[in-house]
């Protein structure tokens, strides 16, 4: 089996990523969640996989941001948009994409880690990659303001650094 990873631009590679990402994330299935109305941000690049067969497979947001932890600032990474197909799931192109996003994360050398948000039934999967739950506070940016982000888990990812307590705040829309 071959695949191709490519890391395009995030706003260039949106018309490639935008039919996979409204088959994962359908308006039905999103319409549930309690992140439902949440205002996300649009990715800095993107982590496409694609087979020959089967053309474009997985997608990974890659996110650079300058956030504070504690109050002082750190340039962070961050993946979001984490889709498979669903005819697709199993065969290892999440990893592969995460495992490329992290790779280009630690090329950036202001980055000391990386941040991502998840839900329950996926917090084995990031575990398992070496992720670590965050235990401390995330706030980010709504239209009605910043908030107090609780709709998903925060894990970190050690590239200098990996904290996991004390308070987040993104300066920005979440991931």
């Amino acid at each position: 089996m071959s695949i191709e990873i490519d890391i395009l631009n995030g706003d260039a590679s949106w018309p490639m990523a935008e039919p996979l990402l409204q088959a994962v994330w359908a308006p039905q299935f999103v319409a549930g969640k309690p992140w439902a109305h949440v205002k996300w941000a649009n990715a800095d690049l993107r982590v496409l996989v694609e087979t020959p067969e089967d053309g474009l497979v997985c997608h990974v947001g890659i996110y650079f941001r300058t956030i504070t932890w504690n109050g002082q600032k750190v340039h962070i990474g961050g993946i979001g948009g984490v889709s498979t197909r669903e005819d697709q799931r199993g065969r290892g192109y999440a990893t592969v994409a995460i495992d490329a996003a992290v790779h280009t994360m630690r090329a950036n050398e202001a980055v000391r880690f990386a941040l991502l948000v998840c839900e329950p039934h996926n917090f084995a999967f990031y575990e398992a990659r070496s992720w670590l739950p965050f235990k401390g506070e995330v706030y980010c940016e709504q239209p009605e303001g910043r908030i107090r982000f609780t709709y998903m888990a925060p894990y970190v990812f050690h590239i200098v650094r990996a904290p996991t307590l004390g308070t987040i705040d993104l300066c920005g829309l979440p991931w």
